[in-house]
């Protein structure tokens, strides 16, 4: 009983963690940082223009030097997931 309790809260705090904290390593929390020193500020950016570099990224239409580290990063993300990032990060 107390692995399937366990088990039971480990997937329902995966399920609600937010979509954007694997960005925050390198965006930081709340988007402020230029990845590696060469990304936009995503927090200066708006929900739209977050929402299309995503999904740029993702069909290999969007980027610049960080193209291929991106690809890899928003690759399993979900409309939902980066609706809810730009939710989150956009202006």
């Amino acid at each position: 009983m107390k692995k399937i309790l366990l088990l039971t809260t480990i997937l329902a705090c995966v399920s609600f963690a937010s979509p954007y904290k694997k960005c925050a390593g390198c965006h930081g929390a709340n988007g402020e940082k230029a990845a590696l020193g060469k990304s936009k500020v995503i927090s200066d950016m708006s929900k739209a223009d977050i929402v299309s570099s995503l999904k740029g990224y993702q069909d290999g239409t969007y980027g610049g030097p960080m193209k291929g580290l991106m690809k890899g990063q928003v690759a399993g993300l979900s409309d939902a997931d980066i609706n809810a990032i730009a939710e989150q990060i956009g202006k």
